[in-house]
């Protein structure tokens, strides 16, 4: 005869979930070293390169040209006015654009005749390439930050009203329906169920219009504008100082990661994660 089981302790030994903060804060420190190292490689094949290459700063500059090119632009204080300029651009027009966007998208939605209306001028406005509108912009405005801003705004209100209304009017009826059935006001149909239904086509409007803007910004200061990074590549070229030209594309990226890791992932996280309609992998990525 089996021997009874032994009392059950009060309470069991804590161990870390796999997919806990400890876990991923291993992953993204392993990230991180694995992202280092890749970067320490190819700074290291490129300035063995340069002999090898045989060819001048202009044409190839080494990673030491470009350093001091770098050290002189902070130096002289060119480089953080020049960062700052672009960063507050992009932000303050991608603002702008994506809440018109949002707001015009949202109503356009919200009323089918309107979308039936407008929809091909919208569509038609939508494949005009925004680098054609810089002539023109150029000839209404001039030279200066106006039209990159108009620029910018164009390139983000777009992407963010497309999906915006699309994702309004795929809202299931029946969601609508039943929360009117229970005496639901208008404003609680739509803030308790179209947006949230929508938010994932939003949030991929916001993302498609930021990447595309965040291109435009550079475009734009290569032609409209006396500072910013496209201006610092752009002038890199017209001096004949190639290594000014690598250290602008080398802010263009880290501005990029900057805005993506530090404002457009949080803010996914703060909206679709929140609503459950993303399934964050154990991993953290």
């Amino acid at each position: 005869m089996a021997a009874p089981p032994g009392p059950v302790p009060d309470t069991l030994p804590l161990r870390p979930a796999p997919g806990g903060p400890v876990a991923r804060r291993r992953t993204e420190r392993g990230r991180l070293v694995k992202s280092a190292a890749g970067l320490g490689l190819i700074l290291v094949l490129w300035q063995a390169s340069v002999p090898l290459v045989g060819l001048s700063d202009y044409f190839y500059p080494s990673p030491a040209t470009v350093a001091r090119a770098f050290g002189e632009l902070i130096t002289k204080g060119i480089l953080p006015v020049y960062v700052s300029d672009s960063l507050l651009r992009y932000l303050g027009s991608v603002v702008v654009g994506g809440v018109l966007g949002l707001l015009l998208g949202l109503a356009v939605g919200l009323h089918r005749g309107l979308a039936r209306l407008l929809a091909p001028f919208v569509n038609f406005l939508y494949a005009i390439v925004e680098g054609a509108w810089v002539p023109l912009f150029v000839v209404w405005w001039g030279y200066g930050i106006k039209v990159i801003v108009v620029l910018l705004v164009y390139i983000i209100f777009f992407p963010m009203f497309h999906n915006t209304m699309v994702g309004v009017r795929t809202v299931p009826q029946v969601y609508v329906n039943a929360v009117r059935a229970l005496g639901a006001r208008p404003w609680q149909v739509v803030a308790e169920v179209i947006l949230p239904a929508a938010l994932p086509n939003i949030i991929t409007g916001f993302r498609v219009g930021a990447g595309f803007a965040f291109r435009g910004l550079i475009f734009a200061e290569m032609l409209a504008a006396k500072t910013g990074v496209g201006y610092l590549i752009y002038e890199g070229v017209s001096m004949q100082n190639t290594a000014r030209t690598i250290v602008g594309m080398i802010c263009m990226g880290v501005m990029w990661l900057f805005i993506d890791n530090l404002y457009l992932k949080p803010f996914e996280r703060a909206t679709i994660e929140r609503w459950g309609v993303v399934v964050v992998p154990e991993d953290g990525h």
